[in-house]
């Protein structure tokens, strides 16, 4: 995606607590406007806060971060659009699966007229056209975490950001919607930033994996996914996904170690 321009900048970004723990140092990394990028690592290791700092939903202690070349509190002015899902499904269990769907329409002032043909649309995206009266308890976990994506894409983001939305879900049912999300990204053509603790689903995804270690947060490596899309069931157990995957491996192994001899 040479020719793309960026759809995010992180420039030198850090977080450091009121208490004085540094939970991310200075950080520089740059996606390009269509990219699909995985955020790797343990916990404690500022996946998450690097995520909410791109949201604009926590302020960098110091550094700055660039939505298509504006501060994250003008990236609508520049007629672009972000949407965050969360690790947890998060629905309203007294509404029905249409209602949740469009609950950032609502909060847009969207009249519910407007709103019918986009809640449809997503909801027929993420296959669950027929569930639209449903409520949340009578959907299992992927099924919910299906509504929480159309919640995500009814507002038409541009940019999607993914805080481990799979992380509780069985393996069949993550590798599924796994495969869902890659061909969503591409027919919506969004730029993707999600954050995983799985090795595997990191090489799935992405074009290119953010390799992150903890104490102190710090990005250790960037590792580029050169397999073309779409990826079959068959690509998860190729060789070549093997090699990416060991190779990940050996770089969290090799950032814990350093961690163990740093204490």
């Amino acid at each position: 995606m040479p020719d793309t321009p960026n759809a995010i900048d992180v420039l030198s970004a850090e977080q450091v607590y009121p208490n004085g723990t540094r939970a991310l140092l200075p950080v520089n990394l740059a996606v390009r406007e269509g990219e699909f990028i995985t955020l790797l690592g343990p916990s404690g290791c500022g996946k998450s806060t690097l995520l909410k700092m791109v949201a604009g939903l926590l302020e960098p202690s110091d550094g700055r971060i660039l939505l298509w070349r504006k501060p994250v509190a003008e990236l609508e002015a520049s007629g672009h659009k972000l949407s965050f899902v969360f690790q947890e499904a998060t629905l309203m269990p007294w509404a029905s699966v249409a209602d949740n769907v469009r609950l950032p329409l609502d909060l847009a002032g969207v009249s519910k007229a407007d709103a019918a043909p986009r809640v449809d649309e997503v909801l027929a995206l993420v296959g669950l056209g027929k569930f639209a009266k449903s409520r949340p308890r009578e959907l299992s976990g992927g099924m919910q975490m299906r509504v929480s994506i159309a919640r995500g894409l009814v507002t038409q983001p541009n940019l999607l950001l993914m805080d481990e939305p799979f992380g509780a879900l069985d393996e069949i049912t993550r590798n599924r919607l796994d495969a869902d999300l890659l061909e969503l990204w591409q027919r919506k053509n969004l730029s993707v930033v999600f954050v995983t603790h799985s090795i595997a689903e990191a090489v799935y995804l992405s074009n290119r994996v953010v390799v992150m270690a903890a104490h102190p947060g710090r990005v250790v490596e960037e590792v580029a996914i050169d397999v073309p899309y779409p990826r079959g069931p068959g690509f998860r157990v190729s060789t070549e996904f093997a090699r990416y995957a060991q190779h990940l491996q050996d770089c969290l192994l090799r950032a814990s170690v350093d961690e163990e001899h740093a204490l």
